[in-house]
């Protein structure tokens, strides 16, 4: 009878609203931080600050599945149970890795790194090599802001939809930007999410052995070329249309070296009930 009714667990809606606040957090540091490099950065030192940012952040997933790994190895109830009773080990299909000691460290890891922010100022003044127009920016912003005197019902915010259609989605070049990153993201994130799983069923790892893999393997050589990007950037300080061109040859290559994936493969696992029938 206790089988008939199958078990449910609603701690799916707690990681859910934990990555949603997450997210919330993280976000502003890309684009402000982006922005931030722009307007006070030298033009030419623009591209491998980026770079690097781009690298740190490619950083963190490689030391998150390394951490997985060895949170995998640790039993899911460690510190409720005496370990030494546990009779089975990592290479069992049965095994749980204890998967919520990394949101754990993760959470306080963040929770840390995120303090020296606090201490910013809450405006930032911009060096001198900035303000070299800064007496023809003074006599825009005093004849705009007279005209705000003087009219003051033409100042109402804009709207989200006027500033989508006009600004974001009314350029064609990010809008294009937009679409691409959607789909090189998509194609990544899938890539990234299931090649664990596929490790451990075709090749027989364990989950700590597969996480560990795909740390050391995939996310480096990512990073790297992130930063190898912004560094042929600068050196030959490209413009929107060198960058484009470059972006497009090395995006090229790497879906013509994808498709060799399609001659790498194993036959399916057998899997009584999935792939083979249970007699």
């Amino acid at each position: 009878a206790g089988c008939e009714k199958e078990p449910s667990s609603y701690m799916w809606i707690y990681i859910l609203l934990g990555n949603m606040l997450r997210g919330i957090g993280e976000t502003p540091i890309t684009p402000l931080g982006i922005s931030y490099l722009d307007d006070f950065a030298k033009e030419e030192n623009v591209p491998v600050y980026v770079a690097c940012l781009h690298t740190i952040a490619m950083m963190g997933p490689m030391f998150g599945f390394l951490l997985g790994s060895l949170c995998a190895k640790l039993y899911v109830d460690i510190g409720f149970v005496d370990l030494g009773s546990i009779t089975i080990t990592p290479q069992d299909s049965r095994w749980v890795g204890a998967w919520w000691l990394g949101f754990l460290i993760g959470g306080a890891i963040s929770f840390l790194s995120a303090i020296p922010f606090c201490f910013l100022p809450k405006s930032l003044k911009k060096p001198d090599e900035a303000n070299k127009d800064k007496t023809s920016h003074g006599l825009l912003e005093n004849t705009d802001a007279s005209r705000n005197k003087l009219s003051p019902e033409k100042t109402k915010p804009r709207k989200w939809s006027v500033m989508l259609k006009g600004k974001l989605l009314g350029n064609r070049m990010y809008f294009t930007f937009l679409c691409c990153s959607l789909l090189q993201f998509s194609g990544f994130i899938g890539f990234l999410t299931y090649k664990p799983k596929y490790m451990e069923q075709q090749y027989g790892q364990s989950t700590s052995k597969s996480n560990f893999l795909i740390g050391m393997t995939s996310l480096p050589p990512v990073g790297i070329g992130i930063f190898l990007g912004g560094l042929i950037m600068k050196k030959y300080k490209m413009g929107i249309i060198g960058a484009t061109k470059f972006s497009f040859t090395m995006s090229f290559l790497a879906y013509a070296i994808s498709l060799l994936h399609f001659f790498v493969g194993c036959d399916n696992y057998v899997v009584a009930g999935m792939t083979v029938s249970y007699e």
